[in-house]
């Protein structure tokens, strides 16, 4: 997985930093208000030093606004934990991921391509990073395209279900330069789970944090039988229960 910083840790760090400007807000507070007590009256503070110790505190008072507000956005980014991650289970989503579960004889991916290549391979990875498949990608075109792997290896092998995979993509157009490409996880979102306080989310073998979803769909909804073909059957059915038609 994609190592990231957590909106948890995000937040920890700027609550220590708006303490430590807290403190020393307080403190410089406190040493200008003595040294108003204890100044000189035939001497006072001369008004441009004055003015810019003014100045100094605005801005520590300003940046401890400011680390309140980026705490509440980073409130409001995490959510609710799972009540706020909840409503997405049974749409259909689609995430730029490429780690899934071995499972059941097949792992699936989606690869993108952001134009046509001459040449794509495909290589699938296990966990330690190393290549145990690789092969010519399906299609070459611009656009979404989707891969199945059986779990055979290169070398002839199959690996065991319950092993964690990922797939990366190598795209060359015609002059030899890289195609830009990714791998996505599709499909129907099944569960939420929460992993050090952020919200991770449960598609097909894949989970994924949140953050990786890039769309979200309303479930497709199943194919309803031709009103007309419904009818002819209940006509049909009808004529059969007919009691006249049972006594002839």
């Amino acid at each position: 997985m994609v190592d990231a910083v957590s909106t948890n840790n995000a937040a920890g760090r700027v609550n220590a930093g708006g303490q430590m400007l807290a403190s020393n807000f307080q403190t410089f507070l406190s040493l200008l208000t003595t040294q108003l007590r204890n100044q000189d009256p035939l001497s006072p503070v001369d008004s441009n030093e004055f003015t810019a110790q003014l100045t100094q505190m605005a801005g520590v008072e300003q940046q401890l606004l400011t680390n309140d507000l980026l705490t509440g956005l980073l409130k409001a980014q995490q959510g609710d934990g799972l009540t706020g991650a909840a409503p997405y289970i049974g749409k259909d989503a689609t995430a730029v991921w490429s780690a899934t579960r071995f499972e059941d004889g097949e792992a699936s991916w989606s690869y993108e391509l952001a134009s046509d290549a001459t040449d794509a391979t495909l290589q699938v990875l296990d966990a330690s990073g190393k290549v145990v498949w690789s092969g010519p990608a399906p299609d070459k075109t611009n656009g979404l395209h989707d891969f199945k792997w059986d779990g055979k290896t290169t070398g002839g092998g199959q690996v065991d279900d319950g092993g964690v995979y990922t797939l990366k993509v190598v795209a060359k157009d015609g002059a030899g330069k890289d195609v830009g490409s990714q791998v996505l996880i599709r499909g129907r979102v099944t569960g939420v789970e929460m992993y050090d306080n952020t919200p991770f989310v449960v598609i097909g073998k894949s989970i994924m944090p949140v953050s990786s979803l890039i769309a979200l769909e309303e479930q497709k909804a199943a194919a309803k039988p031709d009103s007309n073909e419904d009818a002819g059957a209940l006509s049909a059915l009808a004529s059969k229960l007919n009691p006249f038609n049972l006594l002839s």
